[in-house]
């Protein structure tokens, strides 16, 4: 209140002079109020014709003589418009040059880089960081394809993929990619019944399988289920003799040559369980986890239907006020589930966190013991960001980030713990927040409710569409989102709060909202889902950059449009960057 005081008695003392605070505040007041030169009824346009005759004492060629004067007039103005037109033509040449890229080199490596800094924008990353990285993966028209006809495999392989929609997203592709390494036989993954959800979806019910099969065809053959000639196929995934159980997490491909293969040759037909993670990133081949990109970008297909609704969907929440606007979509992991397994301590009453106490004892007591250890547990996970944002800290987060009020938010979450009183700091600060319950009627949604992974699906798809995208813990639904947005060119934001920093910033009591705002800001200038080399052990679902994306630079020369690749090593990961140049005359 002091300092409110004391700015309010300087802002009396600054304007008690009328003439004074019109000086410093209008642009259009004259330079000189002096009464001797008569400076106060001067017109602009004197003010104007002033500067002319300036422009002329200064200029040699111009004379007084009354026989030249209206020549020298046509002439000063002629040369007047010249000099204007020229200063306008250069100016737009300059402002252009400076934000036209050139070519740099960055560790050995060329580069498109920007002349001039963007101003930052809330909806979308910098254009001139995300343009020189370009998706890789796709399938090329025109390859020989150099598979070995069926009964010329190494054998069939057979896997369940289990968890979530996501986690069994991974389980496919890194199926795939097994099968290639082995050059064996996929059949159809089976998608296993989740244990929470008690999902009954199947393969076809989520995928096209025609266009899976289809656009693979040249890296790995697949068929849609076990042969006729084996007969014990209700005992596949049971038999322990027809089953590899000792497939270490993140094995390397070697794993599978050496300790797979043959048994797959001795049997013709094996089962791999469990098959979760068990394919590593950066100890197999770089082809390898480009067909993983492959089979994840391009060849694993929703079906239309589902398709179709995100649309919908998609389009509901850009036209839900009077003109078209952007929208955001939040990944709001703040389940009970969730925040049980974190064992992070929480805001709410006695009750609650008895409550809690007890769930966690039931559902996880190794890790309850007896409980006495938890609140060090807790403050220490805290402190290195490793737990779960609440819906009110992700609104102060997204407020200081610059997001206003009017924001259009649609939110894929789970039921949320603490049901409408733990939402309510959030729908305070964002009103504008839906679900697909509230953009879609119960008979539109009744044809997906058969398969909760179908509900998945259409979360997963909208959020990929969104023009923001904010996760508020890890897990594989965030991951694979921001991958994507990653491979489609970095260019939408796919912000990744700094856990870590907010805990420390929303614990301090004498930080003030402006210091608040600046951390927040400068913090996450990086976490956008730009381009981040990758490292070793990195997860390619969510960084794709290496093994799926090249770069690519425009070259402006005097010759036939030309593509080649180099090879460049990173000194500080030796991670190989494929780098594909363009030259043309354009």
């Amino acid at each position: 209140m002091a300092e409110l005081r004391h700015s309010t008695s300087i802002g009396a003392r600054a304007v008690s002079s009328p003439r004074k605070r019109d000086d410093v505040l209008s642009p259009l007041a004259p330079d000189n109020l002096s009464d001797h030169d008569g400076g106060r009824d001067r017109h602009p346009r004197d003010r104007f014709r002033s500067l002319l005759s300036n422009f002329q004492n200064l200029s040699p060629c111009f004379s007084d003589d009354s026989r030249f004067h209206p020549y020298i007039s046509k002439i000063s103005l002629f040369l007047l418009l010249f000099v204007i037109v020229a200063g306008l033509i250069s100016g737009f040449s300059i402002l252009n040059g400076l934000n036209a890229p050139y070519l740099c080199r960055k560790d050995g490596i060329v580069l498109r880089c920007p002349r001039v800094k963007e101003s930052p924008s809330l909806w979308e990353n910098p254009y001139s960081a995300t343009t020189s990285w370009k998706s890789c993966a796709e399938r090329r028209s025109g390859v020989i394809s150099d598979l070995p006809p069926e009964n010329e495999t190494n054998g069939y392989i057979f896997i369940h993929a289990e968890g979530g929609l996501n986690q069994q997203r991974i389980a496919i592709c890194n199926a795939v990619a097994v099968a290639k390494i082995m050059n064996a036989t996929l059949i159809m993954p089976v998608l296993k019944q989740d244990q929470i959800w008690k999902d009954q979806t199947k393969f076809e019910d989520i995928f096209d399988v025609d266009h899976f099969i289809d656009y693979l065809k040249d890296d790995v053959r697949i068929v849609r289920d076990i042969p006729e000639w084996f007969i014990d196929k209700s005992e596949l995934f049971t038999s322990i003799r027809r089953t590899v159980k000792n497939i270490p997490k993140y094995a390397p491909a070697q794993f599978y040559i050496d300790n797979v293969l043959p048994r797959v040759k001795e049997k013709k037909i094996m089962s791999l369980k469990p098959f979760v993670d068990r394919l590593g990133y950066d100890n197999v081949p770089q082809e390898i986890n480009r067909l993983r990109c492959r089979v994840n970008y391009h060849a694993l297909k929703f079906l239309p239907e589902i398709e179709q609704m995100a649309d919908l969907l998609a389009s509901r929440m850009r036209n839900r006020t009077a003109s078209p606007n952007p929208y955001m979509a939040l990944h709001l992991r703040f389940e009970k589930g969730m925040v049980g397994l974190s064992f992070c301590d929480f805001v709410g009453t006695r009750e609650e966190k008895a409550l809690m106490a007890l769930y966690r004892q039931k559902e996880w007591p190794r890790r309850y013991k007896n409980g006495s250890h938890l609140w060090s547990l807790a403050l220490q996970k805290r402190k290195e960001g490793r737990c779960p944002l609440e819906p009110g800290e992700v609104a102060v987060i997204l407020r200081a980030m610059g997001y206003p009020k009017e924001t259009q938010i649609y939110v894929a979450s789970g039921q949320v713990y603490g049901g409408q009183n733990r939402m309510a700091p959030l729908r305070n600060m964002f009103p504008n927040l839906v679900t697909k319950e509230e953009l879609a009627s119960k008979e539109e949604l009744d044809g997906f409710r058969k398969h909760v992974t179908s509900l998945a699906a259409l979360d997963f798809l909208v959020c990929l569409k969104s023009d923001v995208f904010v996760m508020t813990h890890g897990g594989n639904f965030a991951k694979l989102i921001i991958g994507a947005r990653r491979y489609m060119g970095h260019r939408l934001k796919s912000i990744k709060p700094d856990k870590g920093l907010m805990s420390k910033s929303l614990g301090d009591p004498y930080m003030g909202w402006a210091t608040f705002v600046e951390d927040v800001v400068v913090t996450h200038q990086t976490r956008t889902g730009l381009p981040e080399e990758t490292f070793p052990n990195y997860d390619l679902w969510e960084n794709p950059l290496t093994p799926c994306m090249s770069i690519w630079v425009r070259l402006r020369e005097r010759s036939d449009i030309t593509q080649f690749n180099s090879v460049k090593f990173f000194p500080s990961s030796s991670i190989v960057i494929s780098i594909s140049i363009l030259a043309d005359d354009s």
